[in-house]
């Protein structure tokens, strides 16, 4: 018995599910495009004659070789399950999935689990494992679980980070937390935004890392969102509906005693994760693990201000800064103030003990090549991220040269900065270098003057 000729036809598809739109949009010309069955249906492997569906035609093969009569139409495959208003590999910027364990989305309960206790956890230790997805640059989804059993979108991040026992949501994040004001935010709180109405529409949480200015209007965000994970600088408290973000402790932190009006002094000090290296190991022309274990530990204590960016392996005046502004914080002056860490200053640190850096104690006070607020050429530059670049941004905008900014100024350094600084620098009558689009010192004085 001859194997039956199946032609290819071209239906007009109404089908709105997910599948169907995908496969309209990105095949709209091609025959693999164009097939009467589902998308749901398309099998992986060698492609098929032309004219002939893949799965009637083995349907009409397997009849003819057991001599069976015409076989009965196909079922047709069911549409892949989908989030309601979310377009398949389409997610909304900042969408957060459903309650769910490690490892699978096996549940939808909105509360936290059943007897469920928070796990005591320290703010250094949160900053400590909400930056293991920044350094591994985790990729958002709202779906894909990482290696660690925690999904990979914004709530789930956080659960990673408050090392809950499952994946959240952002609607039931808040279980697990207290109500804050934004004057109690300290590092390893987060913002929340839980949208009841539509939770895939803007719902979205941040960690926060700490105040970058005295005044607390730009801090330290850790956040999962596309392309991956990353730390950066946000106005408070978000750059889009930002009414809508409600500051939140997690009730598992463990307040860290104040060890009392301690002085730096010789000896052994405590046990410690890390122990002391040395003095050796810090100071100017420094450049090791230390330096950088020790920056990283000051910025989750409250010194990110003092950072043009992440702290690095160099021993910069950052670090010098950054370091002062925490022995101060203990009460020290003088000798035992003086920017270097040593035994005891290490010991606090490693401990999580100690007084957190007061807002605004480790802001860096400016003055380069003898002009007052000039910071130096090294905050302008592509990637840099801080608040002079926010700074230089709203006085050109002041002075008649934010068309150059589409959004806004903002902390991040971009092309539109450098158009703008150059359009200043070319009213002041200066060409070729001298109007290269980054601010020099004379620059930065005649622009604030």
């Amino acid at each position: 018995m001859e194997s039956p000729v199946f032609e290819q036809f071209d239906p007009g598809s109404d089908c709105d599910c997910p599948g169907c739109v995908h496969w309209r949009r990105v095949l709209p010309h091609s025959p693999a495009g164009r097939t009467t069955a589902h998308p749901a249906t398309r099998p992986p492997g060698p492609t098929r004659a032309a004219g002939t569906p893949m799965v009637l035609a083995l349907a009409a093969v397997a009849s003819a070789a057991l001599g069976a009569s015409p076989t009965a139409p196909a079922a047709a495959a069911p549409h892949a399950p989908h989030r309601v208003g979310v377009p398949a590999r389409e997610d909304p910027d900042t969408p957060q999935g459903d309650k769910a364990p490690l490892h699978g989305p096996d549940s939808i309960e909105k509360g936290p689990s059943a007897g469920a206790k928070p796990t005591a956890i320290t703010r250094s230790e949160i900053i400590k494992r909400a930056r293991t997805w920044v350094t591994a640059k985790v990729p958002y989804s709202m779906y894909a679980y990482w290696s660690d059993g925690y999904r990979q979108d914004c709530s789930g991040y956080v659960s990673m980070a408050w090392n809950l026992p499952g994946n959240e949501w952002t609607g039931s994040l808040a279980h697990y937390a207290e109500r804050i004001s934004k004057d109690e935010l300290q590092p390893g709180d987060i913002l929340l935004f839980h949208n009841p109405a539509a939770p895939t529409s803007g719902s979205h949480v941040v960690i926060f890392g700490g105040w970058k200015n005295s005044a607390h209007t730009s801090y330290t965000a850790y956040e999962q969102i596309r392309p991956h994970t990353r730390r950066r600088t946000m106005k408070y408290p978000y750059k889009s509906d930002s009414h809508r973000y409600v500051p939140y402790r997690y009730k598992g932190v463990t307040q860290e005693p104040a060890p009392g009006p301690e002085v730096e002094k010789p000896g052994a000090p405590a046990a410690a994760p890390t122990p002391y290296p040395g003095a050796a190991y810090f100071g100017p022309g420094a450049n090791n693990e230390y330096v950088a274990l020790l920056g990283r530990m000051l910025v989750a204590r409250g010194a990110g201000a003092a950072y043009a960016s992440d702290p690095g392996p160099r021993w910069t005046e950052a670090t010098r800064q950054a370091t002062r502004a925490f022995q101060q914080a203990q009460g020290w002056e003088g000798a035992e103030a003086d920017g270097l860490p040593g035994p005891r200053t290490w010991e606090l640190l490693v401990t999580g003990r100690g007084e957190d850096i007061r807002p605004g104690a480790a802001d860096p006070v400016p003055s380069s090549h003898g002009v007052p607020g000039y910071p130096g050429r090294a905050w302008f530059r592509p990637g840099a991220v801080n608040t002079y670049v926010s700074e230089l941004g709203a006085e050109l905008v002041r002075q008649g040269f934010g068309r150059f900014y589409p959004d806004g100024p903002g902390p991040q350094w971009g092309e539109g900065d450098r158009r703008a600084v150059e359009a200043f620098q070319r009213s002041q009558g200066w060409r070729g270098g001298a109007a290269n689009g980054y601010p020099g010192p004379e620059t930065w004085r005649r622009l604030f003057s």
